[in-house]
């Protein structure tokens, strides 16, 4: 599965979330960082999803990029 990501940068660090999977979300220094880790933070969640016997969200989230 491919599901989008969000990655956002704040004052000391970034910030990372996934829209189809709730909850899923991280931080980091650099983005390579933050791309490892919510590499981590998405199979951990889909493995407890499917521990607990939880339907896995599909990816939907589509994103594009507006140039004005």
């Amino acid at each position: 599965m491919r599901y989008a990501v969000v990655i956002e940068m704040g004052p000391t660090n970034y910030s990372a979330y996934v829209p189809d999977l709730p909850g899923c979300v991280t931080t980091g220094q650099t983005i390579d960082e933050v791309r490892r880790n919510l590499r981590e933070a998405i199979s951990l969640q889909l493995e407890g999803l499917r521990r607990d016997g939880e339907v896995i969200p599909s990816p939907t989230t589509q994103f594009d990029y507006i140039e004005l």
